[in-house]
């Protein structure tokens, strides 16, 4: 369902996704919303949204669906983000591609399913460490990271007459022929891996991790800082005839859990408790989120301030659930698992002028459904023998358009277990493998969002329609994959 809300008030009318209810009486106010749609009275038409906008995109890393006050956190500040919220769209039914970082980071820049790229299924462990058996192969040969043989989201932008730049986690490959600057990014500023000191930039296995072009770099300041005021650099020193386009991929609030006044001189011990991605300090952990959507409202300033900000498309989204460290109320599960914590996350979408203000988007919809939008909005050509998965889901929103039926499929390998999904309408089936155990479940998440009511027995037609639809996908994708899906 798309509707609109009072744009001061939406933290009130705060809906918790995907059950069509809010919290506050609005029956009359939608019946008039949708009442207007249907006579058109919007007067939007495809011909009339703008092509070539600038477009950032902002990727938090780990933040759960239910972290931001927008989404009905009441122990945390994150006035930027509920402001952007309120200026554009808030989707309640927004996937992560993945249920860990480099998948969805892969579709992103991909636009399709991680699969058809091998290795990458799964979070690429700290030192170039692949977790899965695809992934152990293409590491042992060197070659575990994104391809630049890919016709990738920033080179279809750049051919479009875009700038292209990325001030953030990069974890597509440690290997030097897998650098962002070969991808088609004008501009570089990164963390090459999972997580690292946010004042020192080593990881767990004390690697080190800020790099530009390719090249390690120093800086001093706190990563959220660095990435911010690069990417406010690249702002201002952009070639003013050209749209731009910004990727600023966070770290946080991602482990080690270290808010912008916790500098120490030395690097964090590789032993500390502050790794453990489970284990935040709440006080931490909040302080970490605040600061970055204090940040983001610094670069939305210089925006607006620009006068670029009718003409800027700015998307926020998280990578994956959260851990045990979020807070993903009202779902279940967490990071690394395909129950609705582990991929169901928070986004938003504002477009002055395009996207009406104060829209709330129940739409199912994942990450590269925004490639999607992007490549459109800036009129770019994706390559014909890897065509875009997704839907342009800006559009849908900006053109008023009802809810469509989705059909959307995840997996997760590592080690010996594989988390697996596949979602078709309201429905979702869920499984596990681990060695040779299978769990497997059926939900209807309409009624059942935190997926406490397993259906697989009162409705077994439905179970293994969904079963059936997620092994022929899988066949389908996996890259290099030969003969009759798992199980069969």
């Amino acid at each position: 369902m798309l509707r609109r809300v009072d744009t001061k008030s939406v933290d009130r009318a705060f809906v918790v996704g995907g059950t069509g209810c809010l919290r506050r009486s609005t029956r009359t106010a939608l019946a008039l919303l949708a009442a207007t749609l249907l006579l058109g009275v919007t007067g939007r038409t495809r011909a009339e949204i703008p092509s070539k906008p600038n477009i950032v995109f902002i990727l938090a890393d780990d933040l759960g669906y239910g972290d931001l006050a927008c989404y009905g956190r009441k122990d945390i500040r994150t006035p930027n983000l509920d402001s952007l919220a309120r200026q554009g769209v808030r989707f309640t039914a927004h996937y992560a591609n993945g249920a860990e970082c480099t998948p969805t980071r892969t579709a992103f820049l991909t636009g399709r399913y991680q699969q058809w790229v091998g290795g990458l299924e799964c979070a690429i462990g700290t030192g170039n460490v692949g977790r899965y058996d695809d992934a152990k192969r293409l590491s042992d040969r060197h070659d575990l990271g994104l391809p630049t043989s890919l016709r990738t989201l920033p080179r279809m932008l750049k051919d479009a007459g875009y700038q292209t730049a990325i001030t953030g986690k990069w974890h597509l490959g440690y290997e030097p022929k897998f650098a962002p600057h070969l991808h088609g990014f004008d501009y570089t500023f990164y963390c090459i891996g999972g997580g690292m000191d946010y004042f020192h930039y080593l990881d767990n296995l004390a690697y080190y991790n800020l790099f530009r072009d390719g090249n390690p770099v120093s800086a001093k300041g706190y990563f959220t800082d660095l990435a911010t005021d690069e990417a406010m650099r690249f702002i201002r020193s952009r070639d003013r005839s050209r749209p731009f386009f910004l990727y600023l991929p966070y770290t946080s609030p991602h482990s080690p859990f270290q808010g912008p006044d916790d500098w120490r001189r030395d690097p964090l011990p590789l032993e500390s408790p502050l790794w453990n991605q489970g284990k935040a300090p709440p006080e931490t952990y909040i302080a970490m989120i605040e600061h970055m959507d204090r940040r983001i409202g610094d670069l939305l300033k210089l925006i607006d301030g620009e006068g670029l900000g009718r003409q800027t498309l700015v998307i926020f989204a998280s990578d994956n659930g959260g851990t045990r460290s979020a807070r993903n109320e009202p779902l279940s599960g967490i990071k690394g698992m395909t129950f609705e914590g582990g991929i169901r996350v928070p986004a938003m979408a504002r477009w002055p002028d395009v996207i009406p203000a104060g829209t709330v988007s129940d739409q199912v919809c994942i990450t590269f459904d925004f490639t999607a939008s992007i490549v459109a909005a800036a009129g770019a050509t994706p390559s014909p023998q890897t065509p875009l998965e997704g839907m342009d889901i800006v559009r849908h929103v900006a053109e008023g358009r009802g809810d469509v039926k989705r059909k959307l499929f995840w997996r997760k390998p590592r080690g010996d277990t594989v988390w697996m999904a596949a979602r078709d309408g309201n429905l979702k089936y869920v499984a596990k493998r681990k060695g040779d155990r299978l769990q497997e479940y059926l939900f209807d998440i309409a009624a059942d969002i935190g997926e406490k009511h397993d259906l697989k027995a009162t409705r077994r037609a439905d179970f293994e329609r969904l079963r059936r639809d997620y092994r022929k996908w899988e066949w389908t994708v996996r890259a290099g994959r030969r003969g009759r899906p798992e199980g069969e």
